[in-house]
């Protein structure tokens, strides 16, 4: 393969990890399926896939680089809410480490193809729906105060018995399609958090998780890979990078006054015209 078609291969798979990575859309599926559809295939592809996870999150800690410096200064300092902030994320993290290193290998081994990936959208996306009816219903209409407001407003509102119940919902995204962000925003919504608090929840979780993975990915990869791989891998990350700050400017307006129903039935759409062009062989989604 020539260079440049690799180079354009890896930014293009650069914007879809970056544009889908926040969104309740799964970026692992997109992955799976863009590299099928373009030919970006095989086992440094699938490294590739995990590791420019990293340019993504580095986009999250640049837009939050102040409340992260903040934490960070208040450790040393005792603030409790500095300490309750990092040992929520600590604790949410760990089960995703846990869960992750005992089933990663059998999920990789039997649903990472796009027709699996493809009932995960499909499934994901009625979830949403249920999800978004549920919360409605809870807070549609307005208290004597003017608002309904959720249990859980911001981040700082969570207790330790939350962050972990999050960390388990977390681990769904383990089944690729599922979506990590979709899987903590909205599994976040049903334990009773604001929207914009089980997305800001979810940025910050992604922090230890994706890089936690990315370096791992590479760590036990590392045999296969070579100096001259550096080139894709930084291209990758740099376009994940621009594209995940944008989407993640976006989303947190966006989730300001909208739900996420339109992503659902995006889901929806996109599983069923995969298992329909799979079907056809109108597509060759396996290449």
């Amino acid at each position: 393969m020539e260079l440049s078609v690799l180079w354009l291969q890896a930014a293009a798979m650069g914007v879809v990890e970056g544009l889908t990575e926040f969104l309740p859309i799964s970026s692992t599926g997109h992955l799976i399926l863009a590299g099928s559809l373009i030919g970006f295939t095989g086992e440094i592809a699938k490294v590739f896939e995990v590791a420019i996870q990293t340019g993504a999150m580095l986009a999250v800690i640049w837009e939050y680089r102040s409340r992260l410096g903040a934490t960070l200064s208040g450790l040393p300092a005792r603030e409790p809410w500095a300490w309750r902030f990092a040992r929520n994320v600590v604790i949410a993290f760990i089960p995703a480490v846990v869960l992750g290193l005992a089933f990663g290998k059998a999920v990789k081994a039997h649903l990472f193809h796009p027709v699996p990936v493809a009932l995960a959208f499909i499934v994901g996306g009625l979830i949403i729906l249920w999800v978004e009816g549920r919360h409605r219903r809870r807070f549609g209409a307005m208290d004597s105060a003017g608002e309904r407001r959720a249990r859980i407003e911001s981040v700082d509102d969570m207790n330790a018995l939350d962050a972990l119940k999050v960390g388990l919902i977390q681990c769904l995204a383990l089944i690729p399609g599922t979506s990590r962000s979709g899987s903590t925003i909205i599994g976040g919504m049903v334990l009773g958090f604001s929207r914009k608090a089980a997305t800001e929840f979810s940025f910050y979780l992604g922090i230890p998780t994706l890089i936690g993975a990315g370096a791992y990915a590479l760590w036990k990869q590392r045999e296969l890979l070579s100096w001259g791989d550096l080139p894709v891998f930084l291209i990758g990350s740099v376009f994940a990078f621009l594209s995940a700050l944008i989407c993640i400017r976006w989303l947190i307006r966006y989730v300001s006054t909208h739900d996420f129903t339109v992503f659902a039935w995006y889901r929806i759409v996109f599983g069923l015209l995969v298992l329909l062009t799979a079907s056809t062989g109108w597509v060759d989604w396996s290449a």
